[in-house]
């Protein structure tokens, strides 16, 4: 009687687990035959061999705003010559220029206060914290001719064929299409306009980004051909090299 009882509940078992398995074999033997299943699994097979388009691509060279503090060191003024490279580029009281890379506005201030009143100086970074950080500036110093402008990529969005001259202090490496950024830069200037790049000299003296970070003056030099501009004029600064462009 044990032995009946016993097999009975394993034919019970047996076939309790078969009403289940069944129709979920059926269920999966249908999917992948009917052509709406067939037709899903391709298309799921051909989207995943698709390439697929590339993630946005970081710009690993920007200032990192946390830094800012290393753009204000007592002596930069002693090594970075602010005046000298202003009277090379003939920027004076009423002229309308711009800072390109401007980090903290540090050169910013320099400008706006040579400029004064009845000039404007467009401050312009990538990063909009870098903006934040010069409005912040401007208004402990009480400026009112200091325009923030927020770039794009290669693009510096300033205002077309209105300005006496243009600077890019220490922020040359920082641009992925030089070439393009030179061209925008040109069409800002006007008909006498100029532009400065200042860029670090090679090798590791003196402050400035690490080593091979730097761009050498004959790159720039290919650029600016490239990008179709006139060097007219060239200064040596203690750590770095000036280079003047012109349409």
């Amino acid at each position: 009687m044990k032995r009946t009882q016993a097999g009975l509940k394993t034919r019970l078992y047996i076939a309790a687990a078969l009403i289940i398995v069944v129709p979920l074999v059926e269920a999966s033997l249908q999917t992948r035959l009917e052509p709406d299943g067939l037709q899903t699994r391709l298309e799921i097979r051909l989207q995943a061999q698709q390439p697929q388009p590339p993630a946005p691509q970081s710009h690993g060279r920007l200032f990192p705003p946390i830094d800012l503090g290393l753009l204000e060191s007592p002596d930069r003024a002693a090594w970075q010559k602010p005046e000298q490279i202003m009277d090379v580029l003939h920027v004076a009281d009423g002229s309308k220029v711009a800072d390109i890379g401007a980090g903290a506005g540090w050169f910013t201030i320099h400008l706006a206060r040579r400029v004064g009143p009845n000039g404007i100086v467009y401050s312009q970074d990538v990063q909009r914290e870098m903006l934040e950080a010069i409005k912040r500036r401007v208004q402990r110093e009480g400026l009112q001719n200091v325009h923030t402008t927020l770039g794009s990529g290669s693009d510096p969005k300033l205002p077309i064929a209105g300005l006496d001259a243009i600077v890019v202090v220490d922020a040359y490496q920082e641009v992925d299409d030089r070439v393009t950024f030179l061209q925008n830069l040109a069409r800002a200037l006007k008909p006498n306009g100029l532009i400065g790049v200042v860029n670090w000299k090679p090798g590791r003296g003196g402050p400035g980004p690490p080593e091979n970070a730097r761009v050498d003056k004959a790159s720039v030099i290919t650029d600016v051909r490239a990008a179709q501009l006139r060097i007219v004029d060239e200064e040596t600064l203690p750590y770095q090299y000036m280079l003047v462009l012109a349409k």
